[in-house]
């Protein structure tokens, strides 16, 4: 028997709203959408696929002692914040917002097109930092059939904690978050790292519905996960699985349909 485990959290049973301005999903429990078995992955709080109409959005509002980032897949978001921050934010760009002791912020969508993003957040392993805030940008060459980090821990080699520097955007939780677009037939590997605390790792995979707005059964690109002779688990857009493995595991992610796949991995903790 393999210790790896991989457990499947389909699209179509994620709490889904539509609210005409906005259509969303959210993996982990969020708003009127409350799930015990789905409140959280280790510090992995929220994770919501939304698509926002032009001219609307979520208004001024607060947030304290979480780190929240947005991941745009398509059209541009607006984002104003109490620190002064103002930023339209395009396809590539990630941006994260450290909550710390408090900010307010707003995110609308920007121009006459709907906005699509993946909206973050994580729990801080530090309460009562000052409110921060930073931008990074990733091309789709740059994800073509390879992992690229896009989010790392502040206290990792070679993350920088200035505004507009290359590299992940920092986060003050034990989260990293990596991005790729795969190709039909190609595969990744990803070796899933020990955790500080433990000796079984977490890890989470998030297919992207990059094909259009599903709240039935998962359609579009597909890919396969497998490892440590683990089964193969098939995923399609909005589909996510939760994994567990002991510290060194390879995980392998294929592409087995006939259409790209963009998809976030994230190990956690």
């Amino acid at each position: 028997m393999s210790s790896f485990k991989i457990v499947s959290r389909r699209s179509e049973e994620r709490g889904n709203a539509d609210h005409e301005w906005l259509k969303t999903f959210h993996t982990f429990s969020f708003a009127m959408y409350q799930d015990n078995e789905h409140s959280h992955f280790g510090h992995l709080r929220v994770l919501n696929e939304d698509r926002v109409q032009p001219h609307t959005g979520f208004g001024t509002h607060g947030h304290r002692e979480f780190e929240i980032f947005s991941y745009v897949v398509k059209g541009e978001l607006e984002h104003r914040d109490s620190m002064g921050n103002v930023e339209v934010l395009k396809r590539g760009d990630v941006q994260m917002t450290s909550a710390g002791t408090g900010i307010r912020h707003s995110e609308k969508a920007h121009g006459e097109k709907q906005v699509h993003f993946l909206q973050i957040w994580a729990t801080p392993n530090r309460n009562n930092l000052p409110p921060q805030y930073y931008t990074r940008h990733f091309t789709d060459e740059e994800k073509s059939n390879k992992w690229v980090h896009v989010v790392a821990p502040v206290t990792a080699d070679g993350v920088s904690d200035k505004r507009d520097a290359t590299g992940p955007a920092p986060v003050h939780a034990p989260v990293s978050v990596f991005a790729t677009i795969l190709s039909p037939g190609s595969s990744l590997s990803h070796t899933i790292p020990k955790p500080f605390l433990g000796n079984s790792s977490k890890a989470f995979i998030h297919v992207i519905q990059t094909s259009g707005y599903n709240p039935g059964q998962a359609s579009g690109g597909q890919i396969s996960l497998s490892g440590d002779k683990a089964p193969a688990t098939e995923l399609r857009e909005g589909d996510g699985a939760y994994m567990t493995a002991p510290p060194g595991t390879e995980l392998t992610v294929t592409n087995t349909g006939d259409t790209n796949v963009e998809m976030l991995l994230f190990d956690v903790e």
